[in-house]
């Protein structure tokens, strides 16, 4: 570890009980010894090795955490319930001939897990139609409209993805079509699966895969293995020449990250080499949405996550909800510049919307933070579109289970979305209210949910959510505004040195967080505003030491007053990052929290 980065233990990191932004910093502890032991073993960083200890990383794991290969973490297909007979069916329409559609969700998880199946066909010769329900006018999945489009288009057998594991009444009527239904899905499950020839999820009550933590993209990719499994069994024309899914792993890692799943075990490794597939620049819908987007230099999780994902997303919300898989399935260098630039707009206007919706939501959403347990907030006027990422807006800032409400009109059922807290299973909640004849429709995972509501019954759901989640929300409380903090030291510690040391053990994501580390004793001596509400700043500390940097979505929050202010000695708790600008690199942060020095 750097000399000038020091870990400090306490009750309360330097002293901080209640920051800027209303959390108490703590600090993250390690086992010595453990540090010591990997410093040895794997040759690392005293930072590095302390990061791992802090985070759960036993000596065991260490070795898949810090390689994460595809070899050595690779889930056996077969473990997943139904799994094999899927493979059996796609195989057999494959062989055949059959007319085939993919029903994806319009979000970059059910994009990414169409795209690859997409891809997969295409490799093997055949042509899988594309199905994306409009989010304003079908909603969330599959539905008897939609298997009746796709049976009046002569399809045969639909594969649904991230969706669909719930949709009993539509699958029902599909097989009333004659239309053979495989499912890959991975949402939470409280019930038998529906009626399908195969219903692949590893969140399915009696599978015992162990993969519970997948994606959408993920379940698709071990499909696509088991299939090519098939084929060599059945030594299938052209089964010498199969696919190269490797080749996909950009597609899977993407939808992993926008999803926000856990980047431990198998996940791991697939954003891990995704990333190197990325980086390649092959999949051309991407690099088109990243030169439309400006980025350059060497790809990474933010990428995913911050610059592509929006992007992506931003057809199912405002506009055409089959761009995301039109996008990332194309070989046509110009129409990928063609969808990339739509979807650019689209993202503009995104912007906009949730912006006008962030204003007029937030007065209503702190009230309801003072009544209830579970916030929620609505209006026929917000776009359902934009509801989601308003949510999640609002949960950060509220530090409770947010849910934003929107509709097409005061008469016609709200479609909410949810974000949730640390240790909050919002996606069970949820599923209960429905089985409690509260909501039309609903259901998710731990951290977010999606549901479809009469307005009529907005205040009872807010009372069986506050009811029910008050257990788990007391148990979490601390935990939901608790800030944890690496280490701590002066500015010059801060540099591409360190941030050599960090990508030793990354990627970071959910489940392993990028390192936050502590300035001491600093001032803003330089701020201004950028892009609407990011704040771009130097910190200066005691010794005269400088570092740029900038606080993303901060203005109209403590955070970007206290620094557009300019005056004061706060601590700073940020993350250090790589900055490459025409060939110059150096070390910047990002700022997270400030907390006021008491002198």
């Amino acid at each position: 570890m750097s000399a000038a980065l020091k870990l400090e233990t306490g009750t309360a990191f330097l002293g901080v009980e209640r920051s800027l932004t209303g959390r108490r910093w703590r600090s993250r502890d390690a086992d010595l010894g453990l540090v010591e032991a990997f410093r040895r073993r794997y040759s690392l960083p005293e930072i590095a090795a302390r990061l791992l200890a802090a985070r759960g990383v036993s000596m065991e794991s260490a070795p898949t955490f810090l390689e994460p290969t595809l070899k050595a973490l690779f889930p056996d297909p077969s473990t997943f319930q139904d799994m094999d007979e899927a493979a059996r069916v796609i195989e057999d329409a494959i062989v055949s001939g059959r007319s085939c559609a993919v029903l994806a969700d319009y979000d970059v998880d059910g994009g990414s897990s169409g795209a690859q199946l997409v891809r997969y066909f295409r490799a093997r010769g055949r042509e899988l139609k594309i199905y994306v329900p409009d989010r304003m006018t079908e909603g969330y999945g599959p539905s008897i409209v939609a298997f009746e489009r796709l049976k009046a288009a002569g399809v045969e057998l639909v594969i649904t993805v991230d969706c669909g594991a719930a949709a009993e009444g539509p699958l029902n009527a599909a097989a009333d079509l004659g239309i053979d239904v495989v499912v890959l899905d991975h949402h939470l499950m409280s019930g038998p699966p529906p009626k399908a020839r195969a219903v692949v999820n590893p969140n399915r009550l009696d599978d015992r895969s162990g993969q519970g933590h997948l994606t959408a993209a993920g379940v698709v990719l071990v499909a696509m293995a088991a299939i090519n499994r098939e084929a060599r069994r059945r030594g299938s024309i052209g089964s010498n020449n199969l696919p190269d899914l490797m080749q996909m792993l950009d597609l899977a890692a993407i939808g992993t990250v926008c999803d926000v799943a856990p980047l431990t075990g198998f996940n791991r490794a697939i954003v891990a080499q995704g990333l190197k597939v990325l980086r390649n620049g092959k999949n051309i819908g991407m690099a088109a949405l990243a030169e439309n987007a400006g980025r350059k230099g060497q790809a990474s999780v933010y990428d995913f996550g911050f610059i592509l994902g929006p992007r992506i997303n931003a057809g199912g919300r405002v506009g055409d909800a089959s761009l995301a898989t039109r996008l990332l399935s194309t070989e046509d260098p110009d129409e990928a510049r063609e969808l990339a630039a739509t979807l650019e707009a689209l993202n503009q206007e995104r912007r906009q919307r949730e912006a006008e919706m962030l204003a007029e939501a937030e007065t209503n959403a702190i009230a309801e933070a003072e009544k209830h347990n579970v916030v929620i907030v609505g209006s026929h006027r917000w776009h359902p579109g934009v509801i989601g990422i308003a949510a999640g807006r609002l949960k950060d800032r509220l530090m409770k289970p947010t849910i934003v409400l929107g509709g097409v009109s005061e008469h016609e059922p709200a479609k909410g979305s949810g974000r949730s807290t640390p240790g909050v299973n919002l996606g069970a909640a949820v599923a209960a209210a429905k089985e409690a004849g509260l909501l039309i429709n609903g259901g998710g995972h731990a951290a977010a949910a999606g549901l479809t509501v009469e307005w009529g019954k907005v205040e009872a759901l807010k009372e069986f959510l506050s009811d029910r989640l008050a257990g788990e929300l007391s148990a979490s409380a601390g935990e939901a505004r608790a800030l944890s903090v690496d280490a701590a030291g002066a500015i010059g510690a801060l540099d591409l040195d360190l941030i050599d040391a960090l990508d030793r053990i990354g990627p970071y994501g959910q489940g392993h967080p990028e390192p936050l580390f502590a300035l001491p004793n600093v001032r803003v001596s330089f701020a201004k505003l950028v892009k609407e509400d990011h704040v771009r700043f130097t910190l200066e500390d005691t010794r005269g030491a400088r570092i740029g940097g900038i606080a993303f979505r901060a203005m109209k929050s403590p955070l970007g007053e206290a620094m557009m202010k300019k005056d004061g000695t706060y601590h700073a708790a940020v993350r250090v990052k790589r900055n490459d600008w025409n060939g110059n690199v150096r070390a910047e942060v990002e700022i997270v929290d400030l907390a006021e020095a008491k002198s």
